[in-house]
């Protein structure tokens, strides 16, 4: 939810309209099972779940209403819910702060707002919450939640220690994982467009948050398989994985370009293999070095030698890890049976070459493509000006890019970038942020220098696609 409100944002939608939406449909919630004149209680957090509740608070004028606010007007966390603290004090609805649990008093009202801890809160709550969610179950009140009961984890309904036993819950734009199966719950549409969940945005980039206390190897082990006619492909794909955050990248290619492409970059570990193309002689130790890596990048500079593509078919056919595969190793992965987890990123030729569907409409496409990712049991990232990313249960698009990136090697750049990503993250989450985030790059570079981009332009401006634009 936090992503699809920072894409419905990026696409126009402001969080103040959101959050008097999400207070309006908790108001209503409040009409439907309280009497003219109640008394009402609103227990608010200093997060957005309890901005929600201070505008629902303005909505509630035909009730006895009152406010309390767990902690100091200061640490209230975002903007849009102090601004909505203010207004409550403008329209003099009384309100009071809480900054002594022990003197949290609710009285004996008839109904309480829970607009304590929302969906962003996980683990056991801390106090002055712990006390106020304590309080609203020994009242002797209605009880309606404001997105999720106060306590539990919305992804998994658990609770840690303590939540809010409520009557009902008011949840916005969709059902939390953790509310499904109960039957006290209303999803109010708030206004959130359809494009927030379709189109990838900046609020995809949420996931990517990284534990300060993180080591070595955990944002992935890449290994590019690549190389023999062209020594470019796979030393952008490497170089692209590293810059998109994956720790260590390895390049398996011939012998006989192994010191070319480590020329590109020092931070690249070449492992070269005998000969001059990728045979199926190699397979066995290709699968042995790639049992310790995290993705498998398959593809890049490869070429189409028959052997070359046999080889491939030997290595997708006994790898169970998860494999991007890109360029000529596309076309073998419909005659493939493999137990790996692939994400395929063709172009709309290469994707047609491989039996998929070629359309000009991009919203036809869409559903096109979302079916033969079904047929095939494959994630697919299908390059145009609009990319679409689908695994045939959930299908995305991006919108970024230019057609400076016509220019050779942008390809490999994404993939190498899918390859870092799928480390960490799901196949559809990882390609549709690599999709986003490499044509992002491409857009930088046209924006300062014009047309006539390089691929390896991209590499630096990989970092800020996907960690500056927050």
């Amino acid at each position: 939810m936090a992503a699809v409100d920072r894409n419905a944002a990026a696409l126009g939608v402001s969080t103040k309209q959101l959050m008097e939406s999400s207070g309006n449909a908790v108001a209503r919630a409040v009409r439907s099972v309280a009497d003219a004149g109640d008394e009402v209680v609103v227990l608010a957090g200093r997060g957005n779940n309890g901005g929600d509740a201070f505008v629902a608070a303005r909505f509630l004028d035909e009730y006895e209403v009152s406010v309390r606010l767990l902690g100091r007007p200061e640490t209230i966390t975002t903007d849009i819910a102090r601004a909505n603290w203010d207004a409550l004090r403008e329209a003099e609805i009384p309100a009071e702060r809480v900054l002594d649990s022990q003197a949290l008093d609710v009285g004996d009202p008839d109904l309480i707002v829970d607009g304590v801890l929302g969906t962003g809160v996980t683990g056991a709550p801390r106090e002055p919450e712990r006390s106020a969610i304590v309080a609203a179950n020994e009242a002797d009140a209605t009880v309606v939640s404001v997105d999720v009961p106060s306590g539990m984890d919305a992804d998994t309904g658990d609770v840690a220690d303590v939540a809010v036993e409520a009557d009902s819950v008011v949840t916005f734009h969709d059902l939390k994982p953790g509310l499904e199966g109960r039957e006290d719950v209303t999803v109010a549409d708030i206004g959130i467009p359809a494009a927030a969940e379709r189109f990838v945005g900046p609020g995809d980039l949420l996931s990517l948050s990284r534990d300060p206390q993180a080591h070595k190897g955990d944002f992935g082990r890449v290994m590019v398989v690549g190389g023999g006619p062209y020594t470019g492909a796979p030393a952008l794909c490497a170089q692209a994985a590293l810059r998109a955050g994956a720790d260590l990248a390895y390049v398996a290619c011939p012998e006989t370009i192994a010191e070319t492409v480590q020329g590109y970059a020092e931070d690249l570990i070449v492992e070269p293999y005998a000969g001059d193309r990728l045979r199926p002689r190699h397979v066995e130790n290709l699968l042995a070095d790639a049992d310790g890596r995290d993705v498998v990048v398959l593809g890049p500079g490869l070429g189409d030698d028959e052997d070359t593509l046999d080889a491939v078919r030997a290595f997708l056919a006994d790898y169970d890890g998860t494999a991007v595969v890109d360029a000529d190793a596309l076309q073998v992965v419909p005659d493939v049976d493999t137990d790996a987890a692939l994400v395929c990123t063709p172009h709309q030729g290469e994707l047609a070459a491989m039996g998929g569907p070629r359309r000009e409409d991009w919203t036809a496409r869409a559903t096109l493509v979302s079916e033969f990712a079904a047929d095939l049991d494959v994630t697919l990232l299908v390059k145009g000006a609009y990319d679409v990313v689908s695994d045939g249960e959930t299908t995305r698009v991006n919108r970024t890019g230019n057609p400076g990136m016509t220019v050779g090697g942008t390809g490999d750049v994404l993939a190498g970038i899918t390859g870092a990503l799928a480390s960490t993250q799901d196949p559809v989450e990882a390609a549709s942020i690599a999709a986003y985030a490499n044509g992002r790059a491409g857009d930088a570079v046209v924006e300062e220098n014009g047309y006539g981009l390089l691929a390896s332009d991209l590499l630096a401006e990989i970092p800020r696609a996907l960690w500056g634009e927050r």
